[in-house]
């Protein structure tokens, strides 16, 4: 079985490279009276900046846990690139931004192995660059998501079934909620929920889906034992939050996909609420007693990046400094409610990146307003109660959809590969066991 096993992924692969050998070409789109160079640039540097992420992502994540976890931590979040990046090609794409299906999902024949997108019309979203760069732009955000959740299960989950992980993920719970946010016909998007770069369809499915493996995978010895884990590399955290904080830049200020005012406002906004939320959390916890730490300051300046993608293009400057606040003060008092019960999260992506998305959501709801985009909505402190209502019944589906996935989804993982590794790996560490590789 181990054996089959092993085979599967590489002749799966080997069938889709093949596969690319018979995909027609079709000229590429003659879009000289619509599209905009500028625009082009800027979401060319956009989508390499959301793609740095996940190498930062890594570091930060690499630095957090024990010396004898790093390299696995690591490898699992940046492998991510090279998986999701074929997959949302052959099909993500498809799903998510394809003909809508009952405004669910997309038709994942429309764009199967991108065929045909050089020829395509421009996103309807988008008229101002090719469809294939909105594609590639798209795809970082599909890269990064599914790489959130490593927080969550490292140092026990087995890096085989989290290849699968990734895989089923993206298809079952990424996909449907991206099309439902982000596509015209899409179901969140009718309804007129707001979500200018992912609140919902990055950190929220990532972070409920990190809660669902976090409780499957039960806890750790250490957590059980309440021994005391220290990270292994300060530094890499702090790199990590830099890349994090630099490549964060397009991944709001990139989903104005152009380069105008609007893109702008989403910048300021997205380093105003980081850095509101980095001294937020570490005065919060001086209030409490506790040292400022580098630690505290890089949780909560990523809180502060999380909370704000919903509404980086839809509240002004000053609601971004308030919206920091809030969130690292919210994340914060979840990660210590968490400390209280056996839910055994490593390194607190539900407190992080699934409350950090729920309060950057309602506070959307509450903040938005006309005069910072006209294609949006008033949030409740201008007059705009059934948008804010609107708000939170689109947050709560999100919550339940991809709370109650990713326990199918890990569920489906561990009939294929078990998903927790075993006590005796668990305890030579997961770069040995894993890998044979060492800090």
């Amino acid at each position: 079985m181990n054996k089959v096993s092993s085979w599967v992924p590489f002749f799966v692969f080997g069938l889709f490279s093949v596969m690319g050998i018979f995909i027609p070409l079709v000229t590429d789109f003659d879009g000289s009276k619509v599209y905009n160079w500028a625009d082009i640039t800027w979401m060319l540097i956009s989508s390499a900046l959301v793609l740095l992420m996940t190498p930062g992502l890594a570091f930060f994540y690499g630095g957090m846990v024990g010396k004898k976890n790093v390299i696995s931590t690591m490898l699992q979040s940046f492998v991510a690139t090279g998986l999701i990046s074929v997959l949302w090609i052959v099909c993500g794409f498809g799903l998510a931004f394809g003909k809508s299906i009952s405004g669910i999902i997309g038709n994942p024949s429309e764009f199967f192995m991108m065929k045909g997108i050089n020829g395509s019309a421009p996103w309807s979203l988008a008229p101002t660059i090719p469809i294939l760069l909105f594609a590639l732009f798209q795809m970082k955000f599909a890269i990064i998501t599914p790489a959130l959740v490593v927080g969550a299960t490292a140092e026990r989950i087995s890096f085989k079934a989290y290849v699968l992980f990734m895989i089923l993920f993206s298809i079952l719970i990424y996909s449907p909620i991206a099309h439902w946010t982000w596509h015209p016909d899409g179901l969140l998007f009718k309804m007129g929920v707001l979500d200018f770069a992912g609140g919902t369809v990055v950190h929220i499915s990532a972070g409920c889906a990190a809660l669902a493996g976090a409780i499957l995978l039960k806890r750790r010895k250490a957590h059980i034992q309440k021994e005391e884990v220290r990270p292994a590399r300060i530094p890499y955290v702090l790199l990590g939050t830099g890349l994090l904080w630099f490549g964060w830049f397009g991944f709001n200020a990139g989903s104005a996909l152009a380069a105008n005012s609007l893109a702008v406002n989403a910048f300021a906004n997205t380093n105003t609420a980081s850095a509101a939320a980095g001294l937020s959390w570490i005065f919060f916890d001086s209030v409490r007693g506790r040292k400022p730490t580098a630690l505290g300051f890089c949780i909560g300046a990523v809180v502060g990046l999380v909370a704000i993608t919903p509404a980086a293009g839809f509240v002004g400057l000053p609601q971004s400094v308030f919206i920091g606040f809030i969130a690292a003060i919210c994340s914060n008092l979840a990660v210590y409610w968490k400390g209280k019960t056996s839910i055994d999260d490593t390194l607190d992506v539900f407190p992080c990146h699934g409350i950090g998305g729920i309060v950057g959501m309602i506070c959307t709801g509450i903040f938005a307003s006309k005069k910072i985009n006209a294609a949006g909505n008033d949030g409740l402190i201008y007059g705009g109660t059934d948008f804010f209502l609107i708000q939170v019944l689109g947050c709560l589906l999100v919550v339940v959809f991809a709370l109650v996935m990713g326990f199918v989804v890990f569920k489906l993982v561990d009939i294929f590969y078990p998903i927790r590794v075993s006590a005796q790996e668990e305890e030579i560490g997961l770069d040995l066991s894993q890998h044979d590789e060492r800090l």
